[in-house]
Parts: structure tokens; sequence; C-alpha cells
């Protein structure tokens, strides 16, 4: 696949009809001699946006245009498709790719907007792509992005990741407007793991709203938030650099304080003594942070890395203690110096 120059044609197909795959069609839409596909699990979904030519319910006011194609039929989808844009919640990611694999192309490159840690096995959402359709050249593209915002061309800039240079290159061509900045990287591990890793900053970021503690308790706990963030990258082969650049501390940023992020919102409301079940019946979408505190807390115990803020995070998602009691918890840790 050849993405650069003006004259080549390219059939884009994304994979999964949330937030996020409905921004990545449109967006993908934007540049002359594209063909996108935009797939989706459920044949009434498909349908509602066939009827409305918009997502309603995530992305209301967005109007999906005629040039893209809308289907429930997954062999339309990706015939003759060049590559996949794949935007399936980690928790989903699976077992949906194991119902399709019999009929993606072989050897066709994928890139994942996925964020997360899959439970029980501990693959990134690339791993699990690989390990479900089999070998073939896979990116990641992250950064600060919510959906809401990309859907309706409000400027940003993320990056894609690959081993491949070419492929990030490919990408990168594949995906830069004059509203969506891309830059390259190498290290698929750090972006990953970046990605996922701050959705569960974000809980802990939203507990702190909810608990009313302010903005100097809320600026300490994103700035050691990165500090555990890169100590579990590197300690997992990352390049420390990659927890500084866009996929790191830029959509640190923007999940832990955007009034569009769910993980934080979830956060806020569990702060405010909302218990979890009644908090994710609440919110349109997946809080990908809530299963990832699962998988991040089951790797750092067996590696013995140290993450207090993901350890209490984890208490209170999943062993019952109280957000206050928490805070409290990290507040009164052993002194020390920074680092």
């Amino acid at each position: 696949m050849k993405l650069n120059g003006s004259n080549t044609s390219v059939k884009v197909t994304v994979l999964g009809d949330g937030a996020m795959g409905t921004a990545c069609a449109l967006l993908l839409a934007e540049r002359p001699g594209r063909t996108v596909c935009l797939w989706s699990r459920l044949p009434e979904n498909a349908e509602l946006l066939q009827q409305h030519r918009e997502n309603r319910r995530l992305l209301p006011g967005v109007p999906i245009p005629e040039s893209i194609e809308l289907t429930a039929e997954f062999a339309r989808a990706v015939a003759g498709a060049d590559i996949l844009v794949v935007a399936i919640p980690t928790a989903y990611l699976r077992s949906t790719l194991q119902g399709l694999s019999a009929a993606v192309p072989p050897g066709i490159p994928v890139v994942s907007v996925v964020k997360g840690i899959e439970n029980g096995t501990l693959l990134r959402p690339t791993e699990i792509i690989v390990n479900v359709l089999g070998e073939r050249e896979v990116a990641t593209l992250c950064g600060p992005s919510h959906a809401e915002e990309i859907a309706r061309r409000l400027p940003a800039s993320v990056v894609v990741a690959s081993r491949n240079l070419s492929l990030a290159e490919q990408a990168q061509e594949l995906f830069t407007t004059d509203r969506f900045r891309v830059y390259t990287n190498l290290d698929i591990v750090g972006v990953e793991l970046a990605a996922a890793f701050k959705n569960v900053i974000a809980i802990a970021a939203g507990i702190c709203d909810g608990l009313e503690y302010g903005d100097n308790a809320k600026a300490a706990l994103v700035t050691r938030g990165i500090v555990e963030i890169t100590r579990f990258g590197v300690s997992l082969g990352a390049e420390s650099e990659t927890f500084n650049g866009l996929a790191g501390l830029g959509d640190l940023l923007t999940t832990c304080f955007s009034q569009h992020s769910r993980n934080r919102r979830a956060g806020e409301q569990l702060g405010r003594g909302k218990p979890l079940a009644d908090v994710l019946a609440g919110i349109q979408g997946v809080v990908e942070g809530v299963t990832t505190c699962r998988s991040v807390h089951e790797l750092a115990i067996a590696r013995g890395i140290e993450l207090p803020i993901i350890g209490e995070v984890y208490r209170v998602l999943f062993e019952g203690r109280s957000p206050r009691e928490a805070s409290q918890s990290l507040m009164s840790r052993p002194m020390k110096a920074e680092g």
C-alpha cells in the first residue's frame, strides 16, 4: 500500500461505529482520493446511521456525508480495502475480531485507535490484533483527541506509532488534514501503554473533582500520575521520552481535565459517593479505565512496580475502599524525595 501522492486512490475501512470510529471515518473522508467505509457490528446501528446520516447517540449534530459507506456487512466493508482502522473497545476487541478473522484479507495493515490493556492476557490492542488476525504490520494512533472535538473539526495533534516507520509515515499521510496534525514515533509499546494508563489516572482526577479537593490536589495527582505512567512503561521496554509527548502528557492532561472524558466523569461520580455499577450504567460508551485498571494493577504486582495512585484506584473500584480513604492513604505515605 502506498498512500503518498495526490493521485493515489485508497480504501479505508473503519471497524467500530462508536464515537471514535465515527470521528475517524469523518476525518479520513475529508481529503479527495479516499473511499471510506464505516462498519457496524450491529445491523440496527448501521440502519440508524444510514437513516439519519448522524451518530445521534454519541455525536449528535454532526452529519455523516454520503461519501462514507455505512454497513454491517463485513465482507462488503473489507472488499478492496487497503488498510483497516480498528476502533473497538479493548474489552470487546478479541471477541469481535475472532468472528471476523476468516474474512480479513491476509497481510492488510491495521491502524488501531483502541486504548487499553486486555484483562487476563495483559496484551496491548495491537498485540491482540496480531494474535487474532495473524502477523501483519500494525500501528497505533493516540494522543489528545476526543472524538467530540475531532468530529467537529477542532484542531488537534496526535502521534502514530509503529515498529515499521514506513507504515507510520503512510498512516501519518492518511490521517493528516488542515485541522489534524500527526507525528510519527517508533515506540509503539510506550504509546499504547501511555494511552491505556492515562484513563486510570483520569478516574483518580475525577475522584478529586467529586471530592472537591481543588486545583492544587488535582495538579499534584496528574503530575505524580505521569511519574507512575513513565515508571510502568519503562519497566516494560518503552522509551521514557514517549511519556513527555502527545501520547503521554498530552493525552493525560486532556483526559484528566476535559468535560468529554468518560473516565474523568466516572471518577467524579465515584468521588460523590455513587456506586460503580450505577456510574457505568449512566455513562454512554465504555469507561476503558475501569477494566484497564485491573490489568495495570495485575502487571504492576507481577513485576514489583510501585504504583500508589493505581493501587488506590483499584481498591476504590474493586475492593470497596471509599474515595476519601484512598486519598488519605496517598497523602499519608512515607516522606521521600521527588522522583
